[in-house]
């Protein structure tokens, strides 16, 4: 299991608070270093999916300061018109990585990986054969880290030990991680004391039941 790291998103762009840095791990490295190389992507075109929370609209940021106008982002696809889409792939492939065309289509999936689905024929085939790029659950190094980095994005200081005893205990998505933190956070705040373990549990038990004491 590789230890998971931060990269620096060069966004100069609107963002949330904390979200210039996305914490890397096993659930997305691969995908990062697909996003290094849309030269290499099939028909030019790659289809970016995960989790909601999971960093997907950030990641495509990121590769567009990379590219520039090199990479079209796409987000939320799914909602998108699936004609229009239909169109912009192929225009796609009209310009090709010789005009420095390309093209990420970001779509959502539930915590189940249940994905894009996509009702035109055409285009449920030819978003098919294009780069499918999933970002995954985080493991627990990875949790771990993305604790830290929702504490740091909030100016909320965790003393040793915080994701020793919280990531056992709390459910393995981006979603319920960063609903976790924003808990902590908030709870301290309403208690006017500091984040230690009276506050994790509370924490714990406001986001997962009072069957959470089992743990504590």
């Amino acid at each position: 299991m590789s230890a998971p790291s931060q990269i620096a998103l060069p966004l100069a762009a609107r963002v949330p608070a904390g979200a210039k840095r996305i914490v890397v791990g096993d659930a997305n490295a691969a995908v990062i270093e697909a996003l290094q190389h849309p030269e290499r992507w099939p028909f030019h075109v790659a289809v970016l999916s995960g989790p909601p929370r999971s960093g997907k609209s950030l990641l495509g940021r990121w590769a567009q300061g990379l590219h520039g106008a090199a990479v079209e982002i796409i987000d939320d696809a799914e909602t998108r018109v699936e004609t229009e889409l239909f169109h912009r792939w192929n225009a796609v492939q009209q310009g090709g990585t010789r005009e420095g065309g390309a093209l990420l289509l970001i779509a959502n999936a539930d915590e189940d990986h249940d994905g894009w689905r996509i009702d035109l024929p055409d285009l449920a085939s030819r978003i098919g054969g294009s780069l499918q790029l999933a970002i995954g659950a985080p493991d627990d190094a990875m949790a771990a880290e993305l604790i830290h980095a929702h504490a740091e994005a909030r100016g909320l200081s965790l003393p040793d030990g915080a994701t020793d005893y919280l990531v056992p205990r709390t459910t393995r998505s981006f979603a319920a991680i960063e609903a976790l933190v924003a808990a902590i956070d908030r709870i301290s705040l309403e208690r006017q004391s500091p984040a230690t373990m009276s506050v994790w549990r509370a924490a714990l038990e406001a986001l997962h039941g009072p069957e959470q004491q089992r743990l504590l």
